[in-house]
């Protein structure tokens, strides 16, 4: 055997046992529950935000018939909240997208949907019916088409419906939050309603009636307008959740976005398009449809008229949070 021979040998058996050592440390290190990180390291630090939802829309006329056959088959009192969740195609429940949650409730004539509270944060934006109600810590809110309507943390709340006819609304939480962060309660009242007094919708501080938010939006003589929900004070809604009303005029398009944030949007009125990376999205009235992080989209209204979009996201917990970056930002003012 020539000496190159014995020392290639010598390093293939030297290899050899590197890698048996190897397999052997790691071997004892899963029996401690330890891992290393350097065989990890890729995906826990990857270089771009890498979400696991994708984009994805909801037709509603193909899905109100079963939210409807719901209320004739499950009664409110099994249900407690008769919702149909609306689950990204890439995850399961409660992923509307990787951070928020989204639903449709249906409340039907002379039904009660009983008092709780909870942690999570709800807004509620309310797409068809009359004579429904919910009501918020004591204050009993009438529900119109296009309002929404804020549920605060550890409120008791309840909702009901007089009158015909269904009321449907699209329910917006920050439930994913709480598989992260195991810390949800929820508390059942002991009756039905919690005890509660008609308010004034249009003065509440918890209610954002569609007709004084399009007025804003119609105010701006712009192709692409956008109005923010927020509190009397200018501040968000709620430290988890923020919403906005959008206005694109016939025929023109919204201003293309990359950003970190993500969102669930509804069709209040019209129909377009909206590009999600390489998907498209056709959308009509009543339609919702979500956009996951750092996927870059743009929308298009249809040429025949003037489309109103509502969108709830995770803009304000990301901005608390010092995560939320668009590909606009100077990257260097992101250094603390």
């Amino acid at each position: 055997m020539s000496s190159m021979t014995k020392i290639q040998t010598a390093q293939g058996l030297s290899t050899l046992s590197r890698d048996d050592d190897t397999e052997s440390m790691l071997s004892d290190l899963h029996k401690l529950q330890t891992k290393p990180l350097w065989t990890q390291m890729s995906r826990l630090n990857p270089p771009l935000p890498n979400p696991k939802a994708t984009p994805h829309l909801w037709k509603y006329d193909d899905i109100r018939p079963h939210l409807l056959r719901a209320g004739e088959l499950v009664s409110e009192k099994q249900a407690e909240r008769r919702v149909l969740m609306l689950i990204n195609p890439a995850r399961d429940a409660p992923y509307t997208t990787d951070t928020v949650y989204a639903g449709l409730q249906l409340v039907m004539p002379n039904e009660t949907a009983p008092a709780h509270r909870h942690t999570a944060f709800a807004m509620r934006f309310i797409i068809e019916g009359s004579g429904g109600f919910t009501a918020v810590h004591g204050r009993r809110i009438k529900m119109q088409r296009g309002d929404v309507i804020l549920t605060p943390t550890w409120n008791w709340h309840d909702h009901g419906k007089d009158g015909s006819g269904p009321m449907i609304w699209l329910d917006g939480l920050d439930l994913p939050n709480f598989v992260h962060f195991p810390v949800h309660f929820v508390e059942h009242y002991k009756d039905p309603r919690y005890p509660a007094e008609n308010v004034d919708s249009s003065s509440s501080p918890i209610v954002f009636p569609w007709a004084q938010m399009k007025a804003r939006l119609d105010a701006k003589n712009e192709d692409y307008v956008i109005e923010h929900y927020l509190k009397i004070d200018g501040s968000e809604v709620s430290k988890t959740l923020g919403g906005r009303a959008e206005k694109l005029a016939l025929g023109r398009s919204s201003t293309p976005t990359l950003e970190t944030a993500s969102s669930v949007y509804h069709v209040v009125e019209g129909s377009g398009k909206t590009i999600v990376g390489e998907k498209m999205i056709e959308w009509e009235k009543g339609d919702t449809f979500c956009i996951p992080a750092w996927h870059k989209y743009q929308h298009f209204a249809n040429v025949r008229e003037t489309s109103y979009l509502y969108r709830f996201d995770d803009t304000p917990m990301l901005k608390a949070l010092g995560f939320y970056r668009n590909e606009t930002m100077d990257v260097e003012s992101l250094v603390s």
